[in-house]
């Protein structure tokens, strides 16, 4: 199945209006069998960006396309240079309250499951477990000859004494752990083959214009089945890999609520919107559920 390489949506003036009542989310909450999706704007307040809030990296940034970076070595060269770079600094990042909100709902046994759309790992950091990676990790690298599975630090660490002393100053870090930087930065950094064949190393992500593995998105398909509700966290819902499971869920029957600051593709399938910040937001709900954040209880409003 392809994603479709959507990159922006203009939202209708006749979307519903979002609101700052929680008690939607809460009560699909207490009733349990909530299943999470999760996108880019759940990670903002763990200093990763994202791609279409406010300020969101796709007004300076177009992501690589799974086609430029199969096709052109030169593209390779500039991903890698770039991704590298960004690894430093998106390696480092950290769960946000947000994050530690859904591991508790989690452990409380209120959730179905969690799909995120984000590569960044930091649900299971949170301590999140069987999070479906919808699109993949950065810290995992794939060969696109043989196939071969190996931990991003590995290539991270070969880069490193490949390239010692590569440290640009780059303009900011995107969504993806992409570096932005000129061609003259770039220069004639080295990509590296893989280790076991020799072959083009790609980081375990979904591009866009890629294939989700189809085995993955039937996994998904499942788990909004078995789901009682969907609650959507940080997603505008623009590429079809996220808004098909919220259109699956509504023509169930499926309430389905979002937690976005902004409009979303999916507001119309959607029982509420709310427009809060998500740290907030959640740490706020599993205060009123009597739920411990990283083993404080969250404050009651």
């Amino acid at each position: 199945m392809r994603m479709r390489p959507t990159l922006s949506w203009t939202p209708p003036e006749d979307l519903p209006p979002g609101t700052t009542d929680l008690r939607p989310v809460t009560d699909a909450l207490r009733a349990g069998g909530v299943l999470v999706l999760s996108g880019a704007g759940l990670s903002t307040e763990s200093g990763i960006p994202d791609y279409r809030g406010e300020g969101g990296s796709l007004s300076r940034h177009t992501p690589m396309t799974f086609q430029d970076f199969t096709a052109d070595a030169r593209a390779r060269r500039r991903y890698w240079a770039r991704s590298h770079l960004g690894w430093r600094v998106f390696g480092r990042a950290r769960p946000n309250a947000g994050h530690r909100a859904v591991a508790a709902f989690g452990r409380r046994g209120l959730l179905a499951g969690v799909i995120t759309q984000n590569v960044d790992g930091l649900h299971q950091s949170a301590g999140s477990e069987g999070v479906v990676e919808l699109h993949g990790s950065l810290d995992r690298v794939v060969c696109l000859s043989c196939g071969a599975v190996s931990p991003r630090h590995e290539l991270a660490r070969r880069l490193a004494e490949r390239h010692a002393g590569f440290a640009p100053v780059a303009a900011a870090i995107n969504p993806d752990g992409d570096a932005d930087l000129t061609d003259e930065q770039v220069g004639d950094f080295q990509v590296l083959p893989c280790t076991v064949c020799g072959g083009v190393l790609k980081p375990d992500v979904v591009f866009f214009g890629e294939n989700v593995p189809p085995e993955r998105v039937e996994h998904c398909r499942r788990l909004v089945h078995e789901a009682a509700s969907l609650l959507v966290l940080g997603s505008s819902l623009t590429v079809m890999s996220g808004l098909r499971f919220v259109r699956q869920a509504a023509q169930a029957g499926k309430p389905v609520l979002i937690v976005n600051r902004d409009p979303t593709r999916g507001d119309r399938h959607a029982l509420t919107r709310v427009a809060l910040p998500l740290g907030a937001a959640l740490t706020t709900v599993a205060g009123r559920l009597d739920i411990a954040v990283d083993g404080r209880a969250a404050a009651r409003p």
